[in-house]
């Protein structure tokens, strides 16, 4: 039985050398990967994800993920939401300089001082919305269960397509098939702590699904009637 992943938070930067801004938004990711906030967050290739990196793909429906962009554009964000799933935020460097009063930054290669002061305003800001995606306070706090894709039902399990060894379940609900992540995991998390079907128990297993699941809140009635209806079959067998 595969563990449930680790929650970490993806943050995908701008890719264009064109402007000074996505220098700054390269370097602010790499300060909170490397200095803010190491191993809470993982950097996504941009160009990859775009061009079909199953594995990127597939982390960024598995796990929270930020963009950080240069311009208005919004390359990063725009393109994580087309093919994958939607950034739980997105920062434009060009709305940071401004909402700050910086001088614009400059040099594609070589920063001058203001795009040195751009990249600590962006690292900031970023690091604090890598704490509240994953629901704490500065960078000694813990990390929690992520969350992300959809979908439940009986019967088949699968991995996602990157080989990550992440369990997928398909289940109808409403009449259509779609995939449950993490939701055996979670199951026998339960199951080992020696909890049963009961009223507290049902509502946390749903709450758990729902972080590493996106479920609709018109559907949120259907998801949780077929996920019940999953662990108490899994208790019973």
């Amino acid at each position: 039985m595969s563990d449930m992943p680790e929650r970490k938070v993806g943050i995908i930067a701008c890719s264009g050398e064109q402007l000074a801004e996505g220098t700054v938004a390269r370097l602010a990711a790499l300060r909170v990967l490397n200095e803010l906030r190491p191993g809470q967050t993982v950097t996504i290739c941009l160009p990859l994800f775009l061009a079909g990196g199953a594995e990127d793909r597939a982390f960024a429906c598995v796990h929270p993920t930020i963009t950080v962009d240069g311009c208005d554009l919004r390359c990063a964000a725009h393109g994580t939401e087309k093919y994958s799933s939607k950034p739980v935020a997105s920062l434009v460097v060009s709305e940071l300089v401004a909402e700050h009063g910086l001088p614009k930054p400059e040099g594609c290669r070589r920063l001058n001082d203001a795009g040195k002061q751009a990249v600590e305003v962006t690292a900031q800001r970023l690091a604090a919305l890598v704490d509240e995606a994953l629901g704490h306070e500065g960078p000694a706090a813990g990390n929690r269960p992520a969350a992300q894709p959809a979908g439940n039902g009986k019967g088949e399990e699968v991995t996602c397509s990157c080989g990550s060894g992440v369990p997928v379940r398909r289940v109808v609900i409403d009449g259509q098939t779609v995939e449950l992540v993490a939701l055996d995991p979670i199951f026998q998390k339960f199951r080992s702590a020696g909890r049963g079907p009961d009223e507290a128990t049902l509502r946390e297993v749903f709450d758990m699904v729902k972080l590493y699941n996106d479920v609709p809140p018109k559907a949120e009635a259907s998801y949780r009637e077929v996920i019940h209806r999953e662990f108490i079959a899994a208790c019973q067998s």
